[in-house]
């Protein structure tokens, strides 16, 4: 059986986790260092602290794989992610909520709740495919996803 992959590049990577982390070291720098009100020093070093935990969650995510096979699209760390009978529409309008470079999976039956940022997260029955993922390499398994939907799972091959 075939597959197609979808990663996180390199730079994208690095560049999305110091992002989280810039922001959240400046959040505690200006919370901690600034002459202000108890409340507001609580509420930058707790903003800091989440942006901090969030760069570091990125730098897993982002670490891992999606699987597009012949019955679904996976983590690669064994999470399906949407089976492909159960996907209503790929959208990859510009007016989509969806991430940067990435694509929006509307699904049939809603899923449990999984964040994996930059690379993933599904809301319900929203699927968003992207963040640090390039264009080019999204953009091809969105059409993938859309050629199979249209033309049966029998059909179209990997």
């Amino acid at each position: 059986m075939d597959q197609m992959e979808l990663r996180a590049t390199a730079p994208r990577r690095v560049i999305g986790v110091t992002a989280m982390t810039g922001l959240g070291g400046l959040m505690l720098y200006v919370g901690l260092a600034t002459p202000t009100a108890v409340g507001w020093t609580v509420v930058l070093s707790v903003l800091g602290i989440a942006a901090l935990w969030g760069a570091q969650v990125m730098w897993q995510a982002t670490s891992h794989a999606l699987i597009l096979t012949d019955e679904a699209l996976v983590d690669s760390d064994g999470t399906v992610v949407a089976a492909l009978d159960n996907i209503a529409k790929v959208d990859r309008s510009p007016f989509a909520m969806k991430p940067s470079n990435g694509f929006l999976l509307i699904l049939k039956e809603p899923g449990a709740r999984v964040w994996r940022p930059g690379l993933w997260w599904r809301w319900g029955r929203r699927v968003a495919i992207g963040g640090v993922t390039a264009s080019a390499h999204s953009k091809p398994m969105a059409d993938m996803i859309a050629m199979k939907l249209a033309g049966g799972p029998d059909q179209m091959q990997l």
